[in-house]
């Protein structure tokens, strides 16, 4: 009776492929694509915005405000008022100096209330200001 077994011989005669590298492999490509997709980031409210038959799309990568029909600043689902405007303007274009910040404005809000919006961003440093609006069918 031999001490030791010969595994070679018996893994040899077996022919079987391992497919938990190639498993791997793919969650790993799965969550490199989850984690590096961008996503859009929406203001958090819904706002009537007016039509404008000279709108185009803008680039994903934004800072987006929304101007409600009273009057109210929202950014990221909360209620921040307009002092705090500049100072997210700010840490946005810390990060990427060339975000476009985007005002949603819904029709019935004041003029007033969006040129200080608007102010309130370029003092924040922002390059570029659009205001949302809805493509005329």
């Amino acid at each position: 009776m031999p001490r030791f077994r010969d595994y070679t011989r018996e893994s040899s005669s077996e022919g079987g492929v391992d497919m938990s590298p190639m498993i791997d492999c793919v969650f790993i490509l799965l969550i490199f694509f989850i984690v590096t997709t961008t996503f859009v980031e929406e203001a958090g409210v819904e706002v009537d915005k007016p039509e404008a038959a000279s709108s185009v799309s803008l680039d994903k990568n934004s800072c987006i405000f929304a101007l409600t029909a009273k009057n109210e600043v929202f950014f990221d689902n909360r209620n921040v008022g307009i002092a705090s405007v500049r100072s997210i303007v700010a840490r946005k274009i810390l990060k990427d100096k060339d975000t476009p910040v985007i005002v949603q404005v819904d029709k019935d809000a004041s003029a007033g209330m969006l040129t200080r919006v608007i102010d309130e961003a370029k003092l924040g440093n922002a390059p570029k200001v659009s205001i949302a609006t809805r493509k005329v069918d």
